[in-house]
C-alpha cells in the first residue's frame, strides 16, 4: 500500500510536471499542487481514454498518458488564472 502510494505521488509529480510546462508564463503553484494535480489529471485522463473514447488494453496506456497531460495543463491554467490572493 505505501509502495503504491510513493508511485502515485512519483507519478503525478511527473503529470503534473509536464502539465505545467505546456502551460506558457508563470506558475504559482508548489510542489505538492503539482502532483496533485498530477494524480487528478491522470485520473481523468485514463477515464476518458477508457470510457469516453473507448480504448481498450493495447492503446489506452498512451492515449491516457498524453490526456493525463493535457488534463493536468488545462487544470494549471485554470489555476494560475486566479488572481493571487493577498496576505
Amino acid at each position: 500500500m505505501l509502495l503504491l502510494l510513493i508511485w502515485l505521488a512519483i507519478g503525478g509529480l511527473i503529470i503534473g510536471g509536464l502539465g505545467r510546462l505546456l502551460v506558457p508564463g508563470r506558475n504559482r503553484i508548489g510542489l505538492i499542487r503539482t502532483g496533485l494535480i498530477g494524480v487528478v489529471g491522470s485520473f481523468l485522463g485514463g477515464l476518458v481514454a477508457r470510457y469516453a473514447i473507448g480504448l481498450h488494453y493495447r492503446y489506452s496506456l498512451l492515449a491516457g498518458f498524453v490526456l493525463a497531460v493535457i488534463f493536468a495543463a488545462i487544470i494549471v491554467a485554470a489555476i494560475d488564472r486566479r488572481p493571487a490572493r493577498r496576505r
